[in-house]
């Protein structure tokens, strides 16, 4: 890799959750949604595209926008948002995007000759008839569409789980009975034209309610088998299942991506702001990804994507993924210059962190510490950073190696207090470092930093004082 690359790993200014890491050519696309910074609803902009070369997955770049929501005839008058969308390569080679715009009760199709170009209307998913699907009588909601082109044969999957909140349907969709859960429906050639009816989708083995299909349907086929990726009732993780037939049954396996790490670490703590997720699995040059979103702003609505590495073992399943500052990285990150605090992956007030539906009102807010900017949104550098730590307010990164002594300053604004450094969380203080009040960002340094040579390590910073501050950057010394 030409830079190193950290998590998000997207410039900061990008809010692009429920990626969908696809392989076309020599080069990895990542087709998500599009939030606004500053927004209060999901994916209030139009669909914009990322890409990065396989052989240097630092070097993103952004091809602009390539739908927009006034494209589909459904949701001109309303522009409603579209939410998280798919891409496949058809049969005849050109690239289909799939995606449901909000309150339509349908599932558009566009189309494009390459993957990064401008997509034009094609039409909605319907059968024969004409009619769409999701405005007949029992239905799937048509919801976060997924879609897998196999030895020809076209596969679209969709569905939610709105158990919770039937009221809500009945206001949003009308008395259209739409079903719950999951399905898989079969396409024909001209990519939008249903072949059979839609199919419920069956997840075995499932050890409680919790890891239940919720929302955020992929689908991915490795070494013959199929692996159907979804966000749970937990909201902030994504599991996996497993089966020998694109339209089920799948078993379930696991987790593959929790935004607060929850279950590798104690299942009562999550070590970051929670929030609903969505993302898939890519395998770029033989190491296998995984992709999700965590959220920023103390809100669900300015979300930014993150990418971990997984191992695919023998028996075809992966490991749970941890949640970490280098993400698509070569390796560790090198202990040398500035690191932005926006790729914090450990961030919590004193009493631990919590799921941001929690968090509706200012008073919830001014207890805990977020990521924040300056700037508008997509404003090319909006000074992410994070804000509000108060007392026992923890922010963590990893990981670093590094083979001599070092010393570390850090970039701060606020009250005066100071800094305890460990290099693992819950773990006796290497160094402190004192912080002054400042209106402005001044640099505070470390007096005696005593870290001694390591293969890997992290680094937590644990904010003590009565105010709170803004934690800026940090910089390495040697």
């Amino acid at each position: 890799m030409k830079n190193q690359i950290f998590n998000p790993y997207l410039p900061n200014y990008e809010y692009i959750p429920d990626g969908e890491p696809h392989v076309f050519g020599d080069r990895l696309y990542v087709f998500g949604s599009h939030d606004r910074f500053g927004a209060s609803f999901f994916c209030d902009n139009d669909y914009v595209l990322w890409s990065a070369p396989i052989n240097d997955l630092s070097e993103w770049t952004c091809h602009g926008v390539i739908y927009t929501k006034d494209q589909d005839p459904l949701n001109r008058k309303e522009l409603n948002p579209l939410f998280a969308p798919d891409v496949c390569q058809g049969t005849d080679g050109r690239y289909y995007l799939y995606y449901c715009p909000c309150n339509t009760r349908s599932i558009g199709v566009a189309v494009c000759d390459t993957p990064s170009g401008r997509y034009g209307f094609l039409g909605h998913v319907c059968d024969g008839n004409g009619q769409l699907i999701g405005q007949r009588e029992n239905d799937p909601y048509p919801f976060d569409p997924a879609v897998l082109v196999d030895d020809g044969n076209v596969f679209l999957y969709v569905g939610f789980s709105p158990d919770l909140n039937w009221d809500f349907m009945e206001k949003e969709f009308g008395t259209v009975p739409l079903q719950s859960g999951p399905f898989v429906i079969r396409l024909s050639d001209d990519m939008h034209t249903i072949l059979t009816k839609p199919k419920k989708v069956i997840i075995t083995d499932c050890p409680d309610p919790g890891h239940d299909f919720f929302e955020a349907s992929s689908i991915r086929k490795i070494n013959g088998f199929y692996y159907f990726v979804y966000s749970s009732w937990n909201s902030h993780e994504l599991c996996y299942a497993i089966g020998a037939d694109p339209e089920g049954p799948f078993t379930y396996k696991g987790i593959l991506h929790d935004n607060g790490d929850i279950g590798i670490v104690d299942e009562d703590r999550r070590v970051s702001y929670t929030g609903n997720n969505h993302g898939s699995l890519v395998e770029v040059n033989g190491q296998w990804y995984v992709f999700g979103h965590r959220q920023t702003f103390w809100c669900s609505y300015a979300r930014q994507g993150v990418a971990e590495k997984v191992y695919l073992k023998e028996d075809g399943t992966f490991d749970q993924a941890e949640m970490t500052s280098c993400g698509l990285n070569e390796g560790d990150l090198l202990p040398e210059g500035s690191y932005g605090t926006y790729i914090a992956c450990h961030l919590t007030a004193k009493d631990g962190a919590i799921h941001y539906v929690d968090l509706c009102d200012d008073n919830m807010r001014n207890n805990h510490p977020a990521f924040i900017q300056d700037g508008e949104d997509r404003e090319k550098d909006p000074n992410q950073y994070i804000t509000n730590m108060r007392d026992g307010s923890v922010a963590g990164f990893k990981y670093f190696s590094y083979k001599q002594n070092i010393n570390l300053s850090v970039k701060t604004r606020g009250d005066e207090g100071l800094f305890e450094v460990r290099t693992a969380f819950g773990g006796e203080p290497v160094a402190e470092i004192t912080l002054v009040s400042s209106e402005d960002y001044i640099d505070s340094e470390a007096v005696s930093c005593v870290i001694p040579p390591c293969e890997k390590f992290a680094l937590y910073f644990t904010y003590k004082g009565k105010g709170r501050i803004d934690f800026y950057d940090f910089t390495f010394h040697r």
